[in-house]
């Protein structure tokens, strides 16, 4: 099939031109393509907006062609952000500023305040800019580069899901991060890290050892490599990594206890300092039973999980980035010592970036440092964005509001009880004192609730005394 304005699957796209541009010493980041929503997170209704490469887009439903577009988030006429507009009801997404009304293809349908015979609408000044679109195992892709070419460059895809696509359990999360595509890429590839970062959450710091990786193949389009002892001291098995260029990285382990589990991550450069993470961990597990209880478990719940991992290095990888950038002009060997074979994979990272001049964005400054309030802040970053969390809390916060009420409408009910019958019963007593007892319980608990869908903890569970 043929990738255009219009969603397209991309098994069909023919696959051309590399990643990236055809420059063999560059890396052109806006030639690739980005996931940029996971299609259950988004709401018909109303436009969504996303960034992407420091230029922001609108993401919307066009119900005249039943599919996703995205826009330059950008009325040609002021420059109103028509995120904050709405889909008609002819199906065109409207200006909030004049009314302005585009279809999907970015021309313009209406101007209310031209006259019919001026045709102002017809020019191509009055066009908003649509970019191509495709849907890939749940996530709505977006090309920026130039338009003619998305269609020849292949959609970054999981591949073991699209080689054994069968009985596979897929938990799906994302974050919007405060440092790098560069720096989370760096982070994930690192194993490493896991047992000490990780620790009582993930890891175990009982599980850190010497690791041999190699690396397979290399090239501008990325790398794979292998740790053949694995994970946990070679209890797990030979865990295999694929980097494809520019924003997707896996691990995929296969074990007699637990079957097959990839750790996926897509990482978006949003703008300089700043992305967004799409994780992705698809099991085929060798019993059915751990795949039971991940389907019973609430996909909002996970994400509070998550979230906790998330945690666990973002506040000390927003400012190792600052640490790196003081380092100036010393390459990254220069800057820190890596002098065991478990950098591997971080150091062929580092020179991927250095031999393709693959920096999303060359010579920009990082913003200043954000304080720990904002860097634990989850609702913005995640909550709002999230088509789970976010009903999910507007449900707590009423159960909330209803333990309230129930509470205080049986305490108001005890002197109408005694008016009434002059005495307690045994009974009438203790239902009188247990229910707003057992509905306050129930309030503070909710409420405890409530704030992990707002911040996380300062504190990481690794710090913790054992």
């Amino acid at each position: 099939m043929t990738v255009t304005q219009d969603a397209a699957k991309p098994d069909q796209i023919p696959t051309t031109l590399p990643a990236g541009g055809p420059d063999a010493e560059h890396f052109d980041w806006a030639e690739a393509w980005y996931p940029v929503h996971y299609v259950e997170d988004l709401d018909k209704t109303r436009p969504t907006r996303f960034t992407l490469l420091e230029q922001d887009l609108v993401i919307w439903w066009d119900p005249n062609a039943d599919n996703w577009r995205v826009f330059v988030d950008q009325c040609p006429h002021r420059l109103a952000p028509l995120s904050e507009g709405r889909v008609n009801e002819a199906g065109l997404l409207e200006c909030p500023y004049h009314g302005w009304a585009f279809a999907g293809n970015g021309t313009c349908e209406h101007i209310p305040q031209a006259a019919p015979e001026l045709e102002a609408q017809r020019s191509n000044r009055a066009c908003a800019k649509s970019l191509p679109t495709t849907t890939h195992q749940g996530l709505l892709f977006v090309y920026p580069g130039k338009a003619e070419n998305a269609e020849k460059v292949a959609v970054p895809g999981i591949d073991p899901l699209e080689e054994d696509p069968d009985g596979w359990v897929l938990l799906n999360t994302f974050r919007d991060l405060p440092y790098d595509a560069l720096t989370l890429l760096e982070n994930v590839l690192d194993a490493s890290h896991i047992p000490y970062t990780h620790h009582k959450t993930v890891g175990k710091r009982e599980n850190a050892a010497p690791m041999e990786m190699e690396v397979l193949t290399a090239g501008k389009q990325g790398f794979t490599g292998i740790w053949p002892e694995g994970p946990r001291k070679g209890k797990l098995g030979t865990q295999h990594t694929t980097f494809v260029a520019p924003s997707l990285m896996y691990h995929d382990l296969t074990s007699k206890q637990f079957g097959r589990t990839l750790t996926v991550v897509y990482a978006v450069p949003t703008r300089k300092g700043e992305c967004r993470l799409f994780a992705r961990f698809p099991f085929k597990f060798s019993s059915k039973l751990p795949s039971f209880f991940i389907k019973l478990t609430p996909r909002w719940y996970s994400h509070i999980g998550n979230n906790r991992v998330l945690e666990d290095d973002q506040i000390f990888l927003h400012i190792q980035e600052r640490m790196l950038e003081k380092a100036g002009n010393k390459s990254y060997a220069q800057a820190c010592y890596l002098p065991t074979p478990a950098d591997r994979y971080v150091m062929v990272f580092r020179q991927w970036i250095r031999d393709f001049s693959a920096d999303p964005f060359p010579r920009q400054a990082l913003p200043a440092e954000w304080s720990k309030l904002d860097l634990l802040d989850r609702y913005h970053s995640h909550t709002q964005h999230c088509g789970s969390c976010r009903p999910a809390l507007a449900n707590i916060q009423k159960l909330r509001q209803a333990a309230l009420i129930f509470s205080a409408l049986i305490w108001s009910a005890l002197p109408l009880s005694i008016a009434l019958q002059g005495t307690f019963s045994l009974t009438l007593g203790i239902s009188l004192t247990a229910l707003p007892i057992a509905a306050g319980a129930l309030w503070l608990w909710l409420g405890k609730l409530e704030q992990k869908f707002y911040k996380g903890d300062g504190l990481p569970p690794r710090n913790l005394p054992e």
